[in-house]
């Protein structure tokens, strides 16, 4: 079934000759449930007022049969735009069908299309960072937005498991003599790797004679001539690798495929090496220069003739497509490589236009504290781990008795939320209070909400959606038609979520939405006696399919609600 909004535009097409025209969602719902700005195009095109065109459009619309079955009345603003106040017994009726329905908000729009999403991409021998956790909650959440709207989702990370990042840690667990296994568990291999990198980096940036000898370790990892060094590498690899598994558990996110860097590189001058018109030799090095497409040279082959970054990101682009032949790949990073991407897509339009053509590059803010941004070259970095853990503490002064597992839910819930409801490309200033709040835009607060509206119908002794001879038409009040057509709008926030990558939309909505059922909740006697027992019933329909919807969205946030908070 269409909503409300689907079923305006397809009526207002009719009248629109062809016109392209927006339906809105006015800012207040005293103005209407729906808007357009149709009027304003044709007063455009017969150079007249928009008010005077608005009362020509209302005139034909209120005789359109289609129209009076969904909405009950139709109205001019002062600006020329046309409102619409949906039908409050079409309302009731489909609160029952959406009850019933445990997809509604889901739809087919991308049916039949593979799409892959690229994100995370943590780096071997170096922690899992706030980045990271930035890049897995917009990533995870596009996937599920994506699978919404009909998608067969692949989720794949990219990995560098190669380079000086790489020789800058073996170089550190070498001068450090100790062995890996040593070590009983996970926490402390990750750690001890953790505090190999920063010797190393350190070390690359104040010691030449370790600069010397790292850049030695990188060559070895590259051609793996060394056994010891192939040892070293191979171990601390494998646990970085299963250090990261465990994160995505807690973040409830399972990839695909993992890409690594080394596999890349002779693929990526294969590229090159066919197109002399594209790159050119420079100083010993082969580049692109950028300069003529408005953007700026990046070099693709050194002058040691090996593929740096960009050079082995145009072998697995290519070698996304011939593997899994996506009809769209899109990449979440962070947006100080941006301008790197702008030159890689267009070095791929010249190469391999089909791909190209085919991708799409995200790039996300940063996370920052008071501090600003930290970096891992340093070692002044806070690590997902340690972000999880102090929300976990501050959780836990406030509500003890829980198990490990529902704190993990909730510290994960709170920085993904945090994340999500800013636009993509904003930075953050990551606040602990306003993250673990309980009566403001934070994910506690909605958890708290779904927990709360799912108690009542526990109360009441009857099962999510049992309500199946309930009476919507009992539901009279301003409040609660408000609520109902607000429901009727999800499926639309789904799919412009998924398909502008608005995600903030999807938060916004969920928060109105949680806000506007606790006032409920707490002015309107749903479960006292005094309450007669079909008005009773449908309030109870109309609860739980609110809390139904909340969990919905919660989960495309790829966020997990909790029956009790």
């Amino acid at each position: 079934m269409e909503t409300p909004k689907q079923l305006l535009r397809n009526i207002l097409t009719k009248y629109a000759e062809g016109e392209a025209f927006d339906v809105l969602i006015p800012p207040n719902p005293k103005l209407g449930d729906h808007a357009t700005n149709l009027a304003f195009i044709w007063a455009k095109k017969e150079n007249k007022n928009p008010k005077e065109v608005g009362d020509r459009l209302v005139e034909k619309l209120s005789k359109d049969s289609d129209i009076k079955k969904y909405f009950h009345k139709i109205e001019v603003a002062g600006n020329g735009f046309v409102n619409f106040f949906v039908s409050d017994d079409f309302a009731r009726r489909e609160l029952k069908r959406i009850s019933r329905d445990k997809k509604f908000g889901y739809n087919n729009y991308r049916k039949g299309q593979k799409i892959m999403v690229e994100f995370t991409d943590p780096n071997p021998f170096k922690l899992f960072h706030i980045g990271h956790l930035m890049s897995n909650a917009i990533g995870e959440s596009i996937s599920r937005l994506y699978e919404a709207t009909g998608a067969k989702v692949t989720r794949v990370t990219y990995q560098g498991d190669v380079g000086l990042h790489v020789a800058k840690a073996v170089w550190g667990i070498k001068k450090e003599s100790l062995n890996i296994s040593t070590f009983k568990n996970l926490k402390d291999k990750i750690k001890y790797l953790g505090e190999a990198y920063t010797l190393g980096a350190r070390s690359y940036e104040e010691n030449p004679e370790a600069k010397t000898e790292i850049e030695e370790i990188n060559k070895k990892i590259y051609d793996r001539s060394d056994e010891e060094i192939n040892k070293i590498y191979d171990a601390g690899k494998k646990l970085s690798l299963e250090y990261f598994e465990e994160i995505y558990k807690k973040l409830r996110t399972k990839f695909e495929h993992n890409f690594f860097e080394s596999e890349f590189g002779p693929k990526g001058i294969e590229i090159i090496k066919q197109h002399p018109e594209i790159f050119e030799e420079s100083e010993g090095a082969v580049v692109f220069r950028g300069e003529k497409y408005g953007l700026h040279t990046r070099v693709f082959i050194n002058s040691a003739g090996l593929p740096v970054y960009e050079a082995k990101e145009l072998g697995l682009n290519k070698y996304k497509f011939e593997k899994y032949s996506p009809d769209s790949s899109v990449i979440v990073t962070g947006n100080e490589i941006n301008d790197y991407f702008k030159v890689l897509l267009k070095a791929m339009e010249l190469t391999m236009p089909e791909v190209a053509k085919k991708t799409k590059h995200i790039g996300h803010g940063m996370l920052r504290f008071a501090t600003g941004k930290m970096s891992s070259r340093t070692g002044d970095v806070i690590t997902a781990e340690e972000l999880l853990e102090q929300l976990k503490s501050k959780i836990k002064q406030k509500a003890a008795n829980k198990t490990e597992e529902e704190y993990d839910i909730q510290a994960v819930a709170a920085i993904k939320y945090q994340i999500l409801k800013q636009n993509i490309g904003h930075d953050i200033i990551f606040d602990f209070d306003k993250a673990l709040s309980i009566t403001g835009d934070a994910a506690p607060y909605i958890q708290y909400t779904y927990a709360r509206l799912r108690s009542i119908g526990r109360k009441s002794k009857k099962g999510l959606f049992g309500w199946l001879g309930v009476d919507p038409s009992k539901l009279t009040k301003e409040e609660e038609l408000a609520l109902i057509k607000q429901l009727l709008n999800f499926p639309d926030v789904v799919r412009d979520a998924a398909e502008l990558h608005t995600i903030n939309t999807l938060t916004t909505y969920l928060y109105k939405l949680a806000s506007d059922a606790n006032y409920y909740y707490e002015t309107v006697r749903i479960l006292s006696d005094d309450t007669k027992r079909p008005e009773r019933n449908a309030r109870l329909l109309l609860v739980e399919t609110i809390a139904q919807v909340l969990k919905s969205g919660l989960y495309l946030l790829g966020i997990k609600t909790l029956e009790r908070v």
